[in-house]
């Protein structure tokens, strides 16, 4: 649906939310958008990544992913309230598109199909490196050229093949965590295992305090929390072909406090207390290090087949959106038309197809630069994702004024305390870019941001040059075919 159709049905259903006929299968129940929301919000930067950011802030990193939770909170719900407004595959490219511009919606779409594009090399990359820990002999390349063509396969036959997987990828995950905090729990209140003299919640502040890094310590991690979140706004890619949108996404956006609470803040609490702060490394799994530390040997092969789902439920959460964020800048005239092109089974083939064409890169970069493939593309993830979350608030503000005034229907779910959480959570993502600029690790993101916007503004003016002139053609040739 393009943003003219857009401008001419505010005055029919479109515009009072209900789901525009986009070609796509309502294939996603109610049970698979929930555990893709919930799967969205828990992938390898807490399960790998929360290992650097323990190193560098100590206990005081549970306070970070408490006040990031808080923020992302006020996104998904600021979404919500677009997505109850208007629920398409489109997403926030449409409503940047709508509600910002038509150039912000070709940035939004490119850009987030760039991330998941990113994002599928960093994930499937992660993926060949867990598989080593079972086989060094099997080189990482063919494991995530392996891995790549797998889910290719499996995003090819139904919507409903990709939710069900996403639902059992999902399910690890939430049971590895819960499995962990009982175990954990056990440990610290029964005193068995190798840990249990020592296991206590003092840890938490017994060595060098609460914030023994200082508060500086604790905002450099701000930027790894902050990935740790990428992908949760990905339920509202899902809209376009959830079965019953309205019913179904509220539900689901309305369970990340307790999905924040319960899978970050409480697992990490419980890990801190069975294993000292000081104990964690970059680059180590803390559940890894916590089991080992509780002496469980079976416990780090656990936990390795658990962050290897997580990378492939994000490498496949990739595949998914990549084909429906190219056919929406397609349908909107600001991609190449055979990305309209559905399949039977109403699935987008060849945009996905070429996102994981692109995707195969990361194959390549794993057989020249297997030890760093990771660290070259996880900053420019992360900047590119936020970018995602900019486009949201800005979107909903812009909204929200527009349906105080009269000018649109009032959504049906709308964000609580705005315009002051979403004004706030746009200041929170840009003190976020700033410490970026500070981290000399991170600065590469930021580099790699102006040349990105240079590339979008120069295939924008080509875009508008081009259909300008397909206009002046189809103008000319009305008449004659009229004659």
């Amino acid at each position: 649906m393009t943003s003219v159709q857009v401008d001419k049905q505010h005055d029919g259903n479109e515009a009072a939310g209900k789901a525009p006929e986009e070609g796509y299968q309502r294939g996603l129940g109610n049970r698979q958008i929930q555990m893709i929301a919930i799967g969205g919000a828990i992938g390898t930067g807490l399960f790998l990544g929360a290992g650097k950011a323990i190193s560098m802030a100590g206990p005081s990193i549970i306070l970070a992913y408490a006040i990031v939770g808080l923020v992302i909170f006020f996104i998904m719900r600021a979404l919500g309230e677009l997505l109850m407004y208007r629920p398409v595959s489109g997403s926030f490219s449409e409503y940047g598109r709508e509600f910002l511009g038509p150039f912000i919606g070709f940035v939004t779409g490119w850009t987030y199909w760039l991330f998941w594009v990113v994002t599928g090399i960093t994930e499937v990359t992660a993926a060949a490196t867990y598989v080593q820990y079972w086989n060094k002999g099997i080189p990482q390349w063919v494991s995530a050229l392996v891995f790549t063509v797998a889910l290719f396969g499996i995003n090819l036959i139904s919507v409903k093949l990709f939710g069900e997987l996403e639902f059992w990828f999902s399910m690890v995950k939430v049971t590895a965590i819960i499995g962990m905090i009982l175990i954990g729990i056990g440990v610290i209140t029964l005193g068995f295992s190798d840990a249990g003299d020592t296991a206590s919640f003092t840890l938490l502040w017994s060595h060098g305090g609460f914030f023994p890094k200082g508060i500086g310590g604790t905002l450099m991690t701000l930027q790894i929390v902050m990935f740790a979140f990428l992908a949760v706004e990905l339920v509202g890619v899902t809209a376009g072909e959830a079965t019953n949108p309205k019913k179904v996404l509220p539900k689901a956006i309305n369970t990340v406090p307790w999905r924040i609470g319960l899978f970050y803040i409480g697992a990490l609490i419980i890990i801190l207390s069975v294993v000292s702060w000081t104990v964690f490394k970059p680059g180590v799994s803390p559940f890894v290090a916590a089991f080992q530390q509780i002496g469980l040997p079976a416990g780090a092969g656990i936990v390795n087949f658990v962050v290897l789902t997580a990378a492939l439920s994000s490498a496949n959460s990739g595949m998914y959106s990549t084909g429906r964020m190219l056919r929406d800048l397609a349908l909107n005239g600001q991609g190449p038309k055979f990305f309209t092109r559905l399949s039977k089974n109403g699935l987008p083939t060849w945009g996905t197809g070429v996102s994981v064409a692109m995707m195969l890169a990361g194959v390549w970069i794993n057989y020249q630069w297997p030890g760093d493939a990771f660290n070259y593309v996880v900053s420019f993830a992360t900047i590119s994702g936020m970018w995602a979350w900019i486009v949201i608030l800005l979107s909903q503000l812009r909204y929200r004024a527009k349906a105080n005034r009269g000018e649109l229907p009032q959504s049906e779910f709308k964000a609580p305390g705005s315009p002051y959480t979403s004004v706030f959570a746009l200041a929170f993502i840009a003190m976020v870019i700033v410490m970026m600029g500070v981290d000399p690790d991170a600065r590469i993101s930021l580099y790699a941001a102006p040349v990105w916007a240079l590339i979008m503004g120069v295939g924008y003016l080509c875009i508008q040059r081009k259909n300008a002139a397909a206009a002046a053609a189809e103008a000319v040739e009305a008449p004659a075919n009229q004659g």
